[in-house]
């Protein structure tokens, strides 16, 4: 079940917002919760979490660019999609890292992409669970806790939020699990969480939850276009 929040102060445009994300739902299996608000401000009052918000930019009072920078001092992960016929305004979108925006009149081909978009984009925000195995047993991980994997002697080494974990297997075993998680390799040792990546250095490493790891000649080039896809996809 997706949070989807509606922020829209002309009832006829957020019953449309609404309808498309019913529909969108019945065509693709997909299930949502659906809250809506006619004013920013009772939106951030009442505010506690969600996957997506619509947020129009035009309203009375608070408007929804404000809104949006006082939501990142709440949420920084949630997913902004403005919805505007401000399109100068829309543009500024940037400065509150907004995924996307949709132009009023919103149509349903339109809006079907990009909710399309930002459901990948959410998938790979939550990660999802797998198992390693060693001598002690098997333990379970979630890919969006995995800061980068080492392979160190035929063993692979998972550098986790939590600590790290040695595990049998792979490399290359491992690629495929997890080839629709935003994961890339920068050298034949280290594949990497893009999600944890806060920097390219000019001497050839990347920072990768703090930690600076090489990137190899032959590697940088897929390396810097997954990161680039990455950063485009989450709007970041």
């Amino acid at each position: 079940m997706k949070n989807i929040v509606i922020v829209e102060d002309e009832l006829e445009a957020a019953d449309i917002l609404d309808s498309f994300v019913s529909r969108y739902g019945s065509e693709n299996g997909e299930k949502f919760a659906v809250a809506r608000y006619r004013d920013a401000a009772s939106f951030f009052a009442a505010y506690k979490s969600a996957d997506i918000v619509f947020m129009d930019i035009d309203m009375p009072g608070l408007n929804g660019m404000d809104a949006a920078k006082l939501l990142r001092e709440k949420d920084n992960d949630v997913i902004i999609i403005f919805v505007t016929n401000m399109m100068q305004m829309a543009i500024k979108g940037y400065e509150v890292r907004a995924f996307d925006f949709i132009v009023k009149p919103v149509v349903y081909k339109n809006f079907s992409v990009k909710l399309k978009s930002a459901l990948s984009a959410l998938k790979f925000k939550r990660g999802r669970d797998i198992w390693i195995s060693n001598k002690d047993g098997r333990i379970k991980l979630n890919t969006s806790e995995i800061e980068y994997v080492e392979v160190i002697q035929h063993i692979l080494v998972y550098h986790t939020v939590h600590g790290e974990y040695r595990a049998t297997g792979t490399l290359s075993t491992l690629q495929k699990e997890l080839a629709q998680e935003p994961f890339a390799l920068c050298n034949r040792c280290f594949f990497v969480n893009l999600a944890f990546v806060t920097a390219m250095r000019n001497d050839g490493d990347v920072i990768v939850a703090g930690k600076p790891l090489a990137v190899s000649r032959a590697k940088r080039a897929p390396f810097l276009s997954a990161l680039n896809n990455y950063i485009a996809m989450n709007g970041e």
